[in-house]
């Protein structure tokens, strides 16, 4: 059968389709990462950033697909993370915008939208690679475009666009040489050919099927569940404007009871929830099949759950009461909280990412006016940029990521805000502490960026963590639990010893300009171990200053900068 039009209740169902698979999928996506160290966050970032899409969507009650569109990438730009899911939001930025003034979606309309968002997000990389998620995208659009030239069934665009993606994802490896010597698909690529299945499946009338290598249990299939209400009660939404006001939950035992009357069939099962309400979520296995559904007929879905099997749990919260109570308790805070004393805004924030309570303090007394918690497998979202630089009541702003995969989000902050904000590109904490000494108070907002980013090729960073899996990467054989010092990104150093690591990394570092070494030890390291390295890089050569912090920081047992 054919189908002609996407409407705005299919769109909906593909948005939260989409934001499942990726949340379920999420660790998958994380394992792709092509270091085999702890920080690989592609996944959780682009699950995060789609969950703010969803919540955006969630938040309107416009039956417009361009509105909605519109309110996805709203959500997806202020949610992003990382350089995944900047990109996300991207291609659903040119999406939305090409569709912007549509109630519905013809198989013309979503394949000139895939095409204006896969143009937008190459726009947005100043340096666009191949063999990533770009190819992906770029390939699926030219499949829906073919396919709308000769058919007008928005199904079969759907499977041309998602069939391609996989088939690019195929090939990422052959494009970018890195993915093939580990033997991985881009990670960013895999994320977006996931959105793409769910759109698939969702107009194709499929269950949204769970990626083998993970399927949820009981106790994730709760968790799905109650992360979708959270996202859909927090707020001060005004309790009228709730389309469906009962947040409905049950829990069936397939086949069990008296009141059996029909045999389980997913579809069967989902399409008539989809009648009752919004934000749906069905999962299930082969005895229970979980739900969660906004609908203004509680009773009907329970009966309606009841029909397929017994009542293992009913839950039904009344969203418009718990706004009204959140709207009360907030207002009760703001009468009951003293007003504090303003504080005298600095004329220039200085904003930077860092992780750990000890290296936030090393730059807060290098000057650092505020510090986001974050950074590797946390990295911070436009929305949580954007919200410290508008704290800050500055008259302009510095940002200083200390990671790349912070990069693109700080500019969607920059593009944002209503100040002055430049960027300095710090691509790791040691480089973010050696910018900082470069800041002068007295100069311009420009001169103290070139000043600062000037500073950047003054200083070597390293970093030692531990490997996660077994592989073969920068021409070293690395097994799980072994040791990796990484300078300037590059794998250079890998043993079985913390300390021995560190010192050869350290050494690797070393010439003959080399005057000051910076260590960091983390929270996964000690202080006595922390001494031991220090004596070791003192007998490298015993003019050398060795300075040693508690940084705090995870992941990272060592940070190391050399100077």
């Amino acid at each position: 059968m054919q189908t002609k039009k996407v409407t705005d209740r299919e769109f909906r169902k593909m948005i939260e389709a989409a934001s499942a698979f990726l949340d379920q999928n999420a660790e998958f996506i994380n394992s792709l990462n092509v270091f085999p160290v702890p920080d690989g966050d592609t996944g959780t970032n682009m699950s995060l950033s789609l969950d703010s899409g969803l919540k955006y969507v969630n938040e309107t009650a416009s039956t417009s697909v361009g509105d909605i569109s519109q309110a996805l990438a709203k959500g997806l730009l202020m949610g992003a993370r990382g350089n995944s899911g900047v990109i996300l939001s991207q291609i659903f930025r040119g999406f939305s915008k090409d569709v912007a003034d549509k109630t519905e979606l013809s198989a013309v309309d979503l394949a000139d939208a895939f095409a204006a968002g896969a143009q937008t997000a190459y726009k947005a990389v100043m340096k666009p690679t191949e063999g990533t998620v770009l190819t992906v995208v770029r390939e699926a659009a030219k499949a829906a475009r073919k396919t709308a030239a000769r058919s007008d069934d928005i199904v079969a665009v759907m499977d041309a666009t998602y069939e391609a993606a996989e088939a690019a994802l195929k090939t990422t490896p052959d494009l970018l040489p890195v993915l093939k010597q580990v033997g991985v698909v881009d990670s960013g690529g895999q994320g977006l050919t996931f959105v793409l299945q769910a759109f698939d499946d969702v107009l194709n009338g499929r269950e949204i099927t769970v990626s083998a290598t993970h399927q949820p249990n009981s106790s994730e299939m709760d968790e799905m569940i109650d992360a979708e209400h959270h996202r859909s009660v927090q707020g001060k939404l005004d309790p009228d404007s709730i389309v469906y006001g009962y947040c409905t939950e049950i829990m069936v035992r397939l086949g069990k009871g008296k009141q059996v009357e029909h045999e389980f069939d997913y579809d069967t099962f989902y399409q008539r929830l989809a009648e009752l309400g919004d934000s749906l979520l069905v999962v299930n296995d082969d005895e229970i099949v979980k739900v969660h559904v906004h609908t203004e007929h509680p009773g009907t879905v329970i009966a309606w759950g009841q029909s397929f099997g017994d009542l293992a749990k009913v839950k039904v919260d009344n969203m418009r009461l718990q706004q009204e109570t959140i709207i009360e308790q907030d207002e009760a805070n703001e009468q009951a909280a003293e007003p504090a004393a303003p504080a005298e805004a600095p004329e220039t924030a200085i904003i930077t990412i860092a992780a750990g309570d000890g290296i936030k303090s090393l730059f807060e007394s290098l000057g650092a006016t505020t510090v986001i918690s974050g950074g590797q497998t946390m990295n911070p979202s436009t929305q949580d940029i954007v919200d410290a630089i508008q704290a800050s009541h500055a008259k302009q702003a510095i940002v200083i990521p200390n990671n790349s995969n912070i990069f693109l989000a700080a500019e969607q902050a920059v593009d944002v805000v209503d100040i002055p904000t430049v960027i300095v590109h710090s691509r790791s904490i040691s480089q973010g502490m050696t910018a900082m000494l470069g800041y002068e108070p007295d100069h311009s907002l420009t001169d103290n960026q070139a000043d600062m980013e000037a500073n950047l090729s003054t200083v070597k960073s390293g970093e030692v963590t531990h490997a996660v899996r077994d592989t073969h990467v920068d021409g070293f054989e690395i097994k799980e639990g072994n040791y990796m010092g990484i300078i300037e990104g590059k794998i250079q150093v890998v043993t079985e010893n913390l300390e021995e690591t560190t010192v050869q990394m350290v050494n690797k570092m070393l010439d003959d300009d080399s005057e000051i070494v910076t260590v960091i030890y983390g929270s996964d390291t000690t202080a006595a171990v922390a001494d031991k390295v220090q004596a070791a890089i003192g007998e490298l050569d015993d003019e050398l200053e060795i300075e040693v912090h508690e940084g705090d920081q995870p992941v990272y047992p060592f940070i190391v900068s050399v100077e």
